[in-house]
């Protein structure tokens, strides 16, 4: 990657996947946005670029290596795979950072205040992921067995209810069939990981909404049921 690249992913804003960066400030920080990334879809961390897009450049290349170093391979559990490319401006450095989505997901970062959490990227911003989330990145690990899925009232009431609703949140689901919302929510991501409903997260309480007919198509291979997909 050379200049002229990182200026054309300049012009493309920050977004789901690509976020800037003046300087490694927090390892901490920069370890949510790294582990955010690979939880996700992957994405690119510009260094030496300020939040209005000008490049402004690194002085202490060694030095923030160092600190992304400690970021993506002591900071996470388990660590991030990146790749980082040096791009010269003015004599100082752009570093560009480049994180494939993960087969090892979640991975876990302990923050500030000694808590362990999931982060995901939404929109162009790094957030804690619930629980439903992390239970679904789980779920989206290779190594997972086929899933054989079991169709029963409840089941058959939730999409009832999607039906005649656009969306559903856990609480809701647990009140609707009147069961914990431990319960509702196992329920729940077992039938995201069935591509039979989505999981969203842009909002500040997560919700779920009937899948497509593509999206139940595209997931059906991962899912035996016993009883017909029907809604």
């Amino acid at each position: 990657m050379d200049l002229k690249a990182v200026k054309r992913l300049i012009t493309e804003g920050e977004g789901f996947e690509l976020e800037f960066k003046r300087k490694v400030s927090s390892p901490v920080k920069i370890a949510k946005t790294l582990s955010s990334f690979a939880n996700t879809r992957g994405g690119t961390v510009l260094f030496g670029v300020d939040d209005d897009g000008s490049i402004v450049g690194v002085e202490s290349e060694k030095a923030e290596l160092d600190l992304i170093r400690e970021s993506a391979e002591i900071l996470c559990e388990p660590p991030v795979p990146y790749a980082i490319r040096i791009v010269p401006f003015n004599r100082r450095d752009v570093i560009v950072v480049e994180v494939e989505e993960s087969s090892e997901k979640p991975h876990f970062v302990t923050d500030e205040t000694n808590e362990r959490h999931v982060f995901i990227r939404v929109n162009d911003n790094t957030v804690i992921a619930s629980k439903e989330v992390v239970k679904v990145l789980r779920d989206e690990r290779p190594e997972k067995e086929p899933l054989t899925l079991m169709i029963g009232e409840n089941e058959k009431r939730l999409f009832s209810y999607l039906d005649a609703h656009p969306r559903i949140t856990v609480a809701e689901f647990a009140s609707l069939i009147n069961v914990s919302t431990r319960r509702a929510s196992r329920t729940l991501t077992t039938l995201v990981r069935a591509g039979v409903i989505r999981i969203h997260t842009h909002e500040r309480t997560d919700f779920f909404t009937l899948a497509s007919d593509d999206e139940v198509s595209a997931g059906s291979h991962t899912a035996r049921s016993r009883t017909p997909l029907r809604r």
